[in-house]
């Protein structure tokens, strides 16, 4: 079985030690450096909602259901409430920044072009948006190309950074081997990316804390970590904090608040 680190050199070879700590040791030479900057960690002594995005992102839902999702969001002061792009100027009317809006993009296949990835992500950044969760290129990471994933990454982060928007790529686990996540997470983190992500909450299976655990492992304090698809009750989202989640994606926040 090879080591992070031993990944991380086969990548992108031998360099300086990393700064921002994390199992790869060696420097990414990433397009955003953290060195500096504060870690992204669970704190148990701030509420649960602060680590919440509320999620709708069913093919089905209805204005009724983002009015909910919202007003209890807002109510609760969740980080975020994350929906399909055509509700975010409706989201917005009842957020009214309290609460950050998110969406996602290349949803949930990851098979699209990276052409097509930066025109949706460049289209929904044009609205009132505060995060962006993206799915990675999972079409190329499966077949050996994990350049062209990197890639697809970069060009989504350097969108971003004009709109001050924070990027969370959802590497998809549940499609992976130990290896395969390793790179996914590698790439995401030396693209730049503000999160990894466990889960479109769409595939096969979802967030795990084994899964959790390795990629704060691979990633280090200074990257957050969501986890996704799966978590309904206050106990999976406290073992998810746990286990080095920063970040808590779920359909039930209504349901993890109040225990």
């Amino acid at each position: 079985m090879q080591e992070i680190k031993d990944i991380a050199i086969k990548l992108f070879g031998t360099n300086s030690p990393c700064r921002c700590g994390g199992e790869h040791e060696v420097c990414l030479n990433c397009h955003v450096c953290r060195a500096t900057q504060p870690d992204m960690l669970w704190d148990e002594s701030k509420p649960i909602a602060e680590y919440l995005d509320a999620t709708v992102l069913k093919a089905d839902a209805k204005e009724t259901d983002i009015k909910a999702l919202c007003e209890h969001a807002y109510a609760n002061s969740c980080k975020a409430v994350c929906i399909n792009s055509h509700y975010l100027p409706f989201a917005v009317t009842i957020t009214k920044g309290k609460v950050g809006l998110c969406t996602v993009v290349n949803f949930p296949l990851g098979s699209n072009t990276n052409d097509a990835v930066l025109a949706e992500a460049e289209a929904v950044l044009a609205e009132e948006l505060d995060e962006l969760d993206m799915v990675q290129n999972l079409s190329a990471l499966l077949s050996g190309y994990w350049e062209a994933s990197y890639q697809g990454i970069l060009e989504v982060r350097k969108a971003c950074d004009d709109y001050d928007t924070l990027l969370k790529v959802i590497i998809e686990t549940c499609f992976l081997s130990r290896e395969q996540l390793i790179v996914s997470c590698l790439i995401a983190k030396k693209a730049g990316t503000d999160f990894v992500k466990t889960s479109t909450g769409m595939g096969s299976g979802g967030a795990t804390t084994e899964n959790i655990k390795l990629m704060r492992d691979i990633v280090g304090p200074k990257l957050g970590v969501k986890a996704s698809g799966g978590v309904r009750t206050r106990e999976d989202a406290l073992a998810m904090l746990k286990a080095g989640a920063s970040r808590i994606g779920t359909s039930n926040a209504k349901g993890i608040i109040e225990g």
